[in-house]
């Protein structure tokens, strides 16, 4: 029976990367577009571009765009290159931690990962944040298990986007405090030697970042708007980013706010999956903290928090663990439940509504002046909910995406539901027995 349920989620880990793929269309549009055309130059060229985004992401896709140029739809093949970074992390997470914490946790992680994060919306696209996610996950799993490599794997995630250097900092004080090593925070110093040695290259000065000029947004209603680099009030972008319908993590990964500590200890792990998700948390909140005062904290048109990718691995150890260590009190089982549920339901809308659902017309009410308190703070307008309010058009493959994905999350749910259906069938029977 454990092969049997085995190859089953192996096999939906596999379909659901697949659907993505092939059902789903992948574009190079935004940032994505630019990072696209730093690439080309370079490659046909042979001299870097001063663009602001770092190259060191799209040079390991520089094979797919290669690959496209034999066939003419080098587009179309770099659009998938988020995609096969995250199945290779996937990859390396399950060879690094097979025998190091319960299989069956390990698996229950990567499903989740697949259809119950933000990561599925994600690959849909040629952004930067997928590649430094894993990147770094990647390299605190090899820290952790103490396999070689891993703090370089971090340092070139996080020099892909120069602004986790805080989330760097934070992880790296949180692994000298575990260890009692202070050498950890040499990664802090690498990281800005690899973004400093960039800039240089690229722009003629380590001190160049690429965003000296043009670096605000729009003027909207809200208070704060229009103004340059990291000017937003920390305590409204704080709220925002944990608080917010449209870009709040409290409801684009959940599970990140429930507590989990003692059911790791419960494992009984080989692997010190306490400090790994200690890294994972340290890491997210630098992340939080720096992006709660930039101008751009809620990433604009992109559906849900864009720069908060990251916390989506946490989220997922997290219920991945409290899924098969159940507590014996109903509530925090429940908690679990609903976590997991609308966990789902952004891993499916995500990348089955995407972006369509991101920018509601009724957002751009009198012009985009409203656009911002419309879309990232009103219920209705929010890319998780907007769908139910009015529901697009649907072509084939997103049906089928969409049942497919449905299918998935019910997979998912039926032992955490079963175990509060039976937690509340045995209040029931002790209130009629008292």
């Amino acid at each position: 029976m454990g092969k049997a349920i085995a190859r089953l989620e192996i096999g939906l880990m596999v379909a659901g990367l697949i659907a993505i793929a092939v059902l789903r269309p992948h574009g190079l549009w935004g940032d994505g577009w630019a990072r696209y055309l730093n690439l080309t130059e370079l490659l046909t060229t042979g001299e870097a571009p001063e663009g602001k985004y770092s190259l060191i992401g799209p040079l390991f896709s520089a094979p797919l765009w290669l690959a496209g140029q034999l066939v003419n739809a080098r587009e179309a093949w770099v659009g998938h290159y988020n995609g096969v970074v995250f199945a290779l992390g996937l990859l390396a997470f399950a060879w690094m931690l097979r025998d190091r914490m319960p299989r069956e946790v390990l698996r229950t992680f990567l499903l989740l990962l697949v259809f119950a994060s933000m990561f599925a919306k994600h690959l849909t696209l040629y952004y930067g944040e997928v590649f430094s996610a894993v990147l770094v996950a990647v390299g605190t799993i090899a820290v952790v298990t103490e396999r070689r490599g891993g703090w370089v794997a971090i340092v070139t995630g996080v020099a892909n986007t120069p602004a986790s250097l805080l989330g760097l900092g934070f992880l790296a004080i949180r692994r000298a405090w575990d260890t009692r090593r202070a050498w950890c925070l040499l990664a802090v110093f690498a990281a800005v030697a690899l973004v400093m040695a960039e800039a240089w290259i690229r722009r003629g000065s380590p001190l160049a970042t690429g965003y000296e000029s043009g670096n605000q947004g729009a003027q909207t209603i809200m208070p704060y708007s229009g103004l340059p680099g990291f000017s937003y009030p920390l305590v409204f972008g704080l709220l925002s980013l944990l608080l917010s319908f449209g870009k709040g993590l409290v409801f684009f990964a959940p599970a990140f706010f429930l507590p989990v500590r003692e059911r790791l200890k419960d494992l009984r792990a080989r692997a010190d999956l306490g400090a790994l998700y200690g890294m994972w948390m340290a890491f997210t909140v630098g992340l939080i903290l720096l992006y709660a005062n930039y101008w751009a904290w809620s990433g604009a048109h992109f559906w849900g928090p864009r720069y908060l990718l990251f916390a989506s691995l946490p989220a997922c150890l997290v219920l991945a663990v409290r899924m098969h260590r159940p507590y014996e009190s109903l509530l925090p089982n429940v908690l679990t439940l609903a976590a997991l549920g609308l966990s789902v339901w952004v891993g499916v809308s995500g990348v089955v509504f995407g972006d369509s659902a991101a920018t509601p017309a009724g957002c751009l009410v009198e012009g985009p002046r409203y656009e911002a308190p419309l879309c990232y703070y009103t219920p209705e307008f929010s890319a998780l909910w907007y769908p139910f309010v009015e529901t697009p058009a649907l072509d084939a493959a997103q049906v089928i995406h969409l049942i497919f994905g449905l299918t998935a999350g019910a997979y998912l749910l039926a032992r955490p539901a079963l175990v509060v259906f039976r937690q509340v069938c045995d209040r029931v029977l002790a209130l009629k027995n008292s």
